[in-house]
């Protein structure tokens, strides 16, 4: 597994992550109600002040820090790569980075019914918090609510 933060990279290795990602992202989100992002938004969010990421072969996550909070901005595993610990290992990874980038909660947001991602967080000792009513669009032009969730961090008031 891989990672680090942007200011370390050469452009093109930077260039070269962006469209990796892309690709990953556009496989993992394929669904009928999932929105890839695009190379470019990578290239733009690797270029922001404390943002960062880790990879595998067939997965990512990526995530930003700031004073003493993390966001999980997205997390994707190919599909044929899922089941096999790939995605626990990314997020429990990820987890560890933004501890020691000096975070004391880390806070996602997941698709009301994305059951699978739900029960990730869930076994990652993630908690709801909050929702966003209609925060995603669906391909059918519905809109469905995002979870906001919450994991504080070992030593930290919660």
């Amino acid at each position: 597994m891989t990672g680090g933060d942007p200011g370390g990279d050469t452009g093109r290795d930077q260039t070269e992550r962006a469209a990796r990602f892309a690709a990953i992202h556009a496989e993992a989100f394929a669904g009928p109600n999932e929105a890839a992002w695009s190379e470019a938004a990578f290239a733009d969010l690797l270029a922001q002040a404390g943002v960062f990421a880790l990879d595998s072969a067939d997965g990512f996550i990526l995530m930003r820090a700031a004073a003493d909070e993390a966001e999980i901005l997205t997390l994707a595993v190919r599909p044929g790569a899922r089941r096999g610990g790939q995605g626990t290992r990314l997020v429990g990874d990820g987890v560890l980075a933004a501890a020691a980038r000096g975070a004391a909660r880390v806070f996602l947001e997941v698709a009301e019914d994305n059951a699978a991602a739900r029960a990730l967080y869930a076994r990652a000792g993630f908690a709801e918090a909050g929702r966003r009513p209609a925060y995603y669009a669906g391909a059918d032009g519905g809109r469905r609510d995002a979870l906001i969730l919450v994991l504080n961090l070992p030593g930290t008031l919660p």
